[in-house]
């Protein structure tokens, strides 16, 4: 195994934990090499018989973000949709040698299945996301429409659901042992908090709604997730798990989302909710399964990641994967677990990562957005009930190609029914882009979109500046007529504007958080100062000076400033802005942008400026 090694000084600007695509990952030759199958077998593997192994195939998706249509390209060719994605999937599962494989086989989502979504899905608060994984359930899978919901969701005995009666009528249907379906909420499933997720999970109309279902009655399959607690009980607010029953055989998936989360979502969506440590929470059921239900073979489904070295040659399997937090977890995972399906990163991962005591484990992730899936394959001894032989394979979802030719039909209707309710709004032209603008950095981290957008919050508000997280900046805006879509696809989260004062000291304070208890460097963006940092000097203490109009600023003056809502929270560690006085809310940030993007000459363009400045 191996992990990132970090230079003093050095900026990772795109990182394994950074939850946003990074395009100079997705080429054609990684989306070759992780279409490369890798195997591993047990040494005990060559001395069973056929007849005494069970195949089992599990399907795995990650970070699809409500991507139901088209238009994702790869080396120029098309890929993904969500119809493009259930032909494969429903592919993946005939076999001519093996007719009863649908029977066996699990389709599986690693997290971020909603939230920062196009509008298709997120002006219908992403019940069509949930729709499209609906329309690919087994005949097992139900809705769980009893009305004890309190109770359902209270549900669970110390270690989990409550087992000891199957057949109890207050039992989520949902955890049929036979229902093909699985998922796991990730980061952006709490982007509106528990009563939301809980609600688009469970079912029930939102206000703005009924949208496309009436009533809307939730999610077939189960969600499970074993680090999210209340706060007060300590119970977990999902199932922890599911167990699946495949002939005589069981075998159980369990969730976990990373402990972070806290600090990247608004702190408003995880209010009353704690967030444990992943590979502790996983193991504590992992042994209370083995030890009462006798389980050998366990599935984490783990919305934590990291991005896989390139190389030339045969596929490697010597855990050649970048993502320190990934690689700690797997690495203190009990030795039952077989694979983790993981998530968060946006990228491939194939590789088998051994944990402390040396055990092979399998993870994989599969890109984002629809645009690959993971074809997991499992032999399974049926005495030991333990994994004996296990491989993968990241196959991308071409459009022109395969199963992608011949979309599936009732996906394709569902996607055409959202797309035709929002497109009176969606497809509004609000001006016309001189240029591409894009997310990419220089190497200081500043960017021509962010440098829009701080500039479009600070006029809303007329402040003396404004600054704006990169996280929050969810696509590039390409040249030409740009519509209401566009703009919402690239601000999705409806973060409202807030206005406050700083002093001079707290924008210091608050630019050289960027580094501190963060992951990765959170470079804001910037509208009406510009500042020099060195990367020499130590981590909070990194801002050389501050100006304005070409002056120092004042560390005693006081400022006006605005940020979104989600930053005015503490988010994404800027525990400064928790201090802003006389806090004045103001317009959504779309909004503002939509405005300030009409006032601009048409066409209208960014730059790069020197806003920020990096020396060393």
């Amino acid at each position: 195994m191996t992990s990132p090694v970090f230079a003093a000084g050095s900026v990772e600007r795109y990182s394994p934990d950074w939850d946003r695509d990074d395009g100079r990952d997705d080429t054609i030759e990684s989306r070759k090499e992780a279409e490369r199958k890798l195997e591993w077998k047990s040494p005990e593997f060559h001395r069973r018989k056929n007849e005494s192994l069970l195949h089992v195939q599990v399907l795995g998706i990650n970070d699809f973000h409500g991507q139901l249509s088209e238009g994702r390209r790869v080396a120029n060719r098309p890929v993904g949709g969500a119809a493009v994605l259930a032909a494969y999937l429903e592919a993946a599962q005939q076999d001519p040698r093996d007719p009863d494989l649908s029977e066996r086989t699990f389709i599986v989502h690693a997290g971020d299945h909603v939230g920062a979504t196009p509008p298709e899905s997120a002006l219908l608060q992403d019940e069509p996301s949930i729709g499209f994984l609906n329309l690919l359930a087994n005949r097992h899978c139900r809705h769980d429409d009893r009305r004890e919901r309190k109770e359902r969701r209270l549900g669970w005995d110390e270690l989990g659901w409550d087992e000891h009666d199957a057949q109890d009528e207050r039992r989520d249907r949902r955890l049929h042992p036979k229902c093909n379906l699985v998922g796991t909420p990730g980061n952006h499933e709490f982007d509106e908090g528990k009563d939301e997720l809980l609600r688009l999970l469970n079912g029930g109309n939102h206000p703005s709604g009924p949208f496309l279902e009436t009533p809307y009655r939730g999610a077939r399959f189960p969600t499970v997730s074993a680090n999210v607690v209340d706060e007060k009980t300590g119970k977990p607010i999902f199932p922890p798990y599911v167990i699946k029953q495949v002939k005589n055989v069981r075998l159980a998936f369990i969730g976990a989302v990373l402990k972070e989360t806290p600090t990247i979502v608004t702190p408003t969506g995880v209010a009353g909710l704690k967030f444990l440590d992943e590979a502790d929470s996983i193991n504590r059921y992992v042994r209370w399964l083995r030890k009462t239900h006798g389980l050998r073979t366990f599935i984490v489904l783990l919305h934590q990641g990291g991005r896989q070295t390139t190389y030339e040659g045969p596929t490697q399997s010597n855990g050649l994967v970048n993502g320190r937090e990934l690689v700690d977890i797997v690495s203190r995972l009990d030795d039952d677990v077989d694979v983790v399906i993981s998530g968060h990163a946006h990228a491939f991962t194939n590789a088998l990562l051994k944990n402390r005591n040396g055990a092979e484990i399998l993870v994989t992730q599969a890109f984002s957005a629809g645009t690959a899936y993971g074809d997991i394959d499992l032999l399974i001894d049926r005495q030991s009930r333990d994994v004996v032989a296990k491989s993968a394979s990241i196959v991308t979802t071409y459009r022109d190609a395969g199963p992608g030719l011949t979309p599936h039909p009732q996906v394709a209707r569902l996607v055409e029914r959202a797309q035709a309710t929002v497109a009176p709004l969606v497809n509004r032209v609000i001006g016309t882009a001189a240029t591409d603008l894009v997310r990419a950095e220089s190497p200081s981290g500043e960017s021509a979109l962010g440098n829009l957008i701080a500039d479009a919050q600070r006029a809303a508000l007329g402040t003396d500046f404004a600054f704006m997280n990169p996280g929050g900046i969810r696509a590039d805006l390409a040249a030409g007529p740009v519509t209401y879509g566009q703009l919402f696809t690239i601000q999705p989260f409806g973060n409202s504007l807030v206005r406050m004062e700083l002093t001079g000291q707290q924008i210091y304070d608050l630019l050289n958080q960027q580094w501190v208890n963060q992951p990765f460097p959170r470079i804001l963006k910037t509208s009406g100062l510009t500042y020099v940092w060195d990367g020499n000097r130590p981590i909070g203490d990194r801002i050389v000076e501050v100006s304005r109009d070409g002056v120092p600023i004042d560390r005693l003056a006081t400022y006006t400033v605005t940020i979104n809502s989600f930053l005015a929270a503490g988010g994404d560690n800027f525990t400064v802005l928790l201090g802003g006085r006389n806090q004045i809310g103001g317009p959504l940030d779309l909004d503002a942008l939509i405005a300030f993007i009409q006032t601009l000459s048409q066409p209208f363009s960014a730059s790069i400026e020197g806003r920020i400045v990096r020396l060393n």
